[in-house]
């Protein structure tokens, strides 16, 4: 059972300095909350795949955000996969690659709570460069995971060596 719900930071939670969020305070349920900064995604071959002002974030406790990217800002076409994977909150998430590697998911049809994502992509930044108004996204540990981590974002994150029982 997960006791961690948003409401209550936990001692081992760092604190979050100045402009900066701790992932121990978003809730669980997650939320959506638009951003308006430049988001930006390349394969790593060097294609932008890409870019928006409209992208929303998904924050759920001990995870960092998720970035969705409205399929209209694609600039890219991405070849659906085989398999999909079941997400509590969201639905039924199905996956895409570009240039043969397996790089983002999205939702179609996701429950009532995160319509406003139905067909919005979301990326790996282990397996894509991604970037949040001109900064590098690091990975979320873990290869179920894809938050985003920027200096903006604090820990510890869900998906890190030792967080099996979180």
């Amino acid at each position: 059972m997960w006791d961690y719900t948003g409401k209550e930071r936990p001692k081992f939670a760092v604190k979050p300095g100045p402009n900066q969020e701790s992932v121990w305070d978003y809730p669980r349920p997650p939320v959506l909350v638009p951003d308006s900064r430049k988001v930006e995604v390349y394969a790593r071959s060097g294609d932008l795949l890409a870019s928006t002002t409209r992208s929303l974030r998904v924050l759920e406790t001990a995870s960092p955000p998720t970035f969705y990217i409205p399929a209209a800002d694609l600039l890219r076409e991405l070849t659906p996969l085989d398999g999909a994977s079941f997400c509590e909150w969201k639905g039924v998430a199905s996956y895409f690659s570009h240039e043969g590697a397996r790089l983002a998911w999205r939702y179609d049809n996701p429950s009532d709570r995160f319509k406003t994502i139905d067909g919005a992509y979301s990326f790996y930044a282990s397996l894509a460069d991604c970037w949040v108004d001109g900064e590098k996204v690091r990975a979320q540990e873990g290869d179920f995971y894809g938050g985003w981590i920027t200096n903006e974002i604090v820990g510890p994150f869900k998906g890190e060596s030792g967080t099996q029982g979180w």
